[in-house]
């Protein structure tokens, strides 16, 4: 299409490279995102697992139960931290790409693994969609595509770390 010079922003031929500057920035902001919904879907779990009884007893007092919680809340407060340090070297402008790439793949893929651990919490119940946890379950999917796949991101992250 023709662009009239006046109409055009920044450098002819350049929108490219625009968009490849921007992505540390966009893959920081699924990170951001992938945390968040992960302390969601775990908060969500724990109200359930002090509510929900089974045995005669509330689901969150079963060995299992705590153990899987216990684990989510310390797999979230470590991507909390990472994510964290990630968006205070972008503030500073010193998000590498890597690092960018680092954040959005580890921070999707643990989401996902929130939320189904959650699901498994809920039992079958997990799976009805009026219940909160199984929107949360169809919608962390997505967030490992976004913004280049995460087989993408490894690979960017590969390309630093692993010489031939």
């Amino acid at each position: 299409m023709r662009v009239p010079v006046t109409n055009l922003l920044g450098t002819e031929g350049g929108g490219f490279g625009y968009l490849m500057a921007n992505l540390p920035q966009e893959r920081l902001n699924i990170a951001v995102s992938a945390v968040a919904a992960a302390e969601a879907a775990q908060e969500t779990t724990l109200q359930y697992s002090k509510s929900r009884t089974a045995f005669g007893q509330p689901i969150g007092q079963f060995q299992h139960s705590k153990f899987t919680l216990a684990e989510i809340a310390t797999e979230v407060q470590i991507a909390r931290v990472f994510v964290d340090r990630c968006v205070e070297l972008h503030v500073r402008g010193g998000l590498t790409a890597v690092e960018a790439a680092m954040a959005k793949w580890w921070t999707t893929e643990l989401h996902k693994k929130v939320v189904d651990a959650c699901v498994q919490l809920w039992g079958g119940s997990g799976w009805m969609d009026d219940n909160p946890i199984a929107r949360m379950y169809t919608a962390a999917r997505v967030t490992r595509i976004f913004v280049g796949s995460n087989e993408i991101q490894k690979h960017l992250i590969a390309r630093k770390y692993v010489r031939s």
